[in-house]
């Protein structure tokens, strides 16, 4: 399954490039590389594992230009670290043994809805509010509930990640941006473990897919830095409109 041929790679390169930018601004990188991953004739397990192998390179790439920029306190957010790691053993685990086609039909209806309530709220992330609730307790159940269902399928995940983070504790979606990257990289570690012991990833592959992702995701983190606020919404709700428009096609039109 490793002689996979030259331009197959050259794809997967371009690919990690532009799924790294991506997903360091707005999340939903792995929306680009799995479905990648598997028209090069890589089995859904192995395009898992490989994914999480490709994409820790991006997440470790924009969460340390984050942190170093002085956007994410890592003492602050260990808790959440500790939660989404466990979240993500679990389901990470589980899909070694299930399908992953069942949750395909509810992730279109969840990203619509995330979707909406940001293109109807042009105020929400634009500046720092009340928190909604203890950090303890938002890392202790949105930490396990993302870490698992990062584990378990991944797609959409720091989208889903930036929402939580803007509603529950109501800091600004720069920053938003900035602590998904960290939760994203967790989840991604952590999985790819697991994955690892399961002898489910493609070495060659992932490496040259995240090589590319290190240089997507600086780019990316880089300008959300620059940009700040306004910038990450109008990217955001793009990736999340396009998301969509691929997922209900290839979920209830695609048969």
């Amino acid at each position: 399954m490793e002689s996979i041929a030259l331009s197959k790679y050259i794809l997967l390169g371009i690919t990690g490039l532009f799924a790294g930018f991506v997903d360091s601004i707005a999340g939903g990188g792995g929306l680009i590389t799995l479905p990648v991953l598997l028209s090069v004739g890589i089995p859904p397990h192995l395009a898992l594992g490989t994914n999480k192998l490709q994409s820790s390179f991006g997440s470790f790439t924009a969460a340390s230009n984050y942190t170093r920029k002085g956007l994410v306190d890592i003492k602050g957010v260990l808790p959440g670290i500790f939660f989404t790691a466990c979240g993500a053993v679990i389901g990470t685990i589980t899909i070694q043994h299930l399908s992953a086609g069942f949750l395909g039909q509810f992730i279109p209806i969840m990203l619509v809805t995330v979707f909406l309530y940001f293109l109807f709220s042009p105020d929400l992330g634009a500046v720092d509010k009340k928190a909604m609730m203890p950090e303890m307790l938002f890392y202790g159940i949105t930490g396990l509930l993302l870490g698992f269902y990062d584990g378990f399928f991944g797609p959409g995940t720091g989208s889903f990640w930036m929402v939580a983070f803007v509603l529950s504790l109501g800091i600004n979606l720069k920053s938003a941006t900035a602590h998904t990257k960290i939760m994203n990289f967790a989840s991604n570690f952590v999985a790819l473990v697991v994955f690892i012991f399961g002898n489910n990833v493609l070495f060659t592959a992932g490496i040259v897919m995240g090589f590319c992702q290190v240089l997507g995701a600086f780019i990316g983190s880089n300008l959300v830095i620059i940009k700040g606020v306004r910038f990450v919404r109008v990217f955001f709700l793009t990736v999340v409109a396009l998301t969509i428009v691929k997922l209900v096609y290839s979920t209830y039109i695609i048969t």
